[in-house]
């Protein structure tokens, strides 16, 4: 005898201001099975945060997940005190989705004084309050470092996603898809990336040292008359990207492109890739990136090489596990 489908639960999606059209694309994936909720992002004279969160007392007995963006400090204050707020209105249990992690890459002690913030943000997210249905779900995609997955308290629940089904998709879709080679920029990619290519051919770059400059060279891999994408989890300002560019044609690449899941690129730095005539931006021929980074989604609408591959279904099948 078959077994039946487990029904398909109701969410009601909160979400930060930032992220108002992620949350619009995640319940247009969803098929009635989300319902968006609002807060009112208020503020006192003095700056600190008067926050409401509408229908309340609704909420009671209902799934609840919300929608955040730590796109700076300033912005995370707020958003805690409403992701502590929401498990306690006696909710069915509670959902929190963190595109990106943006502590990340500050994962480690090198030297006595280094203060690891990517542990520090863990512990804040464990403290998170246990719903009536039990602990927090935390759906993150591609956390910068693995080992960070340790750093959470077992007072939450750690869902690991990806983005790299969304780059596996479109790149099918390219009229030269049986000529692509993936590149890693470093070792530390290969390792967060490489079994997800195992029907790829694949180069590895890596950085030495000269004198105090640190050098992309080509590790291992033929790149030459390919079209070589390099993938990473992160971009900031673009230089090793740049440098691995430079690398893969001169080695014969016959055109390179970059996929990054969170495109951060602060002080405008994505500003740097934009195709402009007869200029060397034109290096590369296509640039993913995902929503993770609503900002930057937005500073990139319609600038090529940028193309957004949105996390939005990712999203909703991930409110439904």
């Amino acid at each position: 005898m078959a077994m039946a489908k487990c029904p398909k639960k109701h969410v009601n999606l909160f979400y930060s201001s930032d992220c108002e059209d992620l949350a619009l694309n995640v319940a247009s994936h969803s098929f009635h099975h989300v319902t968006l909720q609002s807060i009112k992002w208020r503020s006192f004279a003095d700056g600190f945060p008067n926050i409401f969160i509408e229908n309340a007392e609704e909420l009671r007995g209902q799934h609840v997940a919300f929608l955040a963006s730590f796109s700076s400090p300033a912005h995370v204050f707020e958003q805690l005190s409403v992701i502590y707020a929401l498990p306690r209105l006696f909710v069915a249990s509670f959902t929190l989705v963190l595109p990106f992690f943006p502590t990340g890459s500050f994962e480690r002690m090198e030297e006595e004084g280094d203060v690891a913030t990517a542990f520090t943000l863990a512990r804040m997210l464990t403290n998170i309050p246990i719903s009536r249905g039990g602990p927090t779900s935390l759906v993150i995609y591609d956390i910068h470092a693995l080992q960070e997955r340790f750093y959470f308290g077992d007072e939450v629940l750690p869902l690991f996603e990806t983005g790299i089904p969304l780059l596996k998709q479109r790149l099918q879709q390219l009229p030269d898809a049986d000529n692509v080679v993936i590149a890693f920029p470093d070792d530390g990619a290969w390792k967060r990336f490489h079994k997800q290519f195992e029907s790829f051919s694949v180069v590895v770059c890596t950085k030495v040292r000269e004198g105090d400059k640190r050098i992309v060279r080509l590790k291992e891999g033929n790149v030459t008359g390919h079209h070589v994408v390099i993938v990473d989890d992160l971009v900031q300002s673009g230089s090793t990207l740049i440098e691995c560019q430079k690398v893969l044609a001169a080695h014969g690449a016959a055109k390179v492109s970059a996929y990054v899941t969170h495109g951060v690129f602060p002080n405008q730095s994505w500003e740097r890739f934009v195709h402009k005539n007869g200029s060397l931006e034109n290096a590369f021929a296509y640039f993913w990136i995902t929503d993770s980074c609503p900002l930057t989604v937005e500073a990139i609408a319609n600038k090529a090489p940028f193309e957004v591959l949105s996390l939005a279904g990712s999203i909703a099948n991930a409110l439904q596990i």
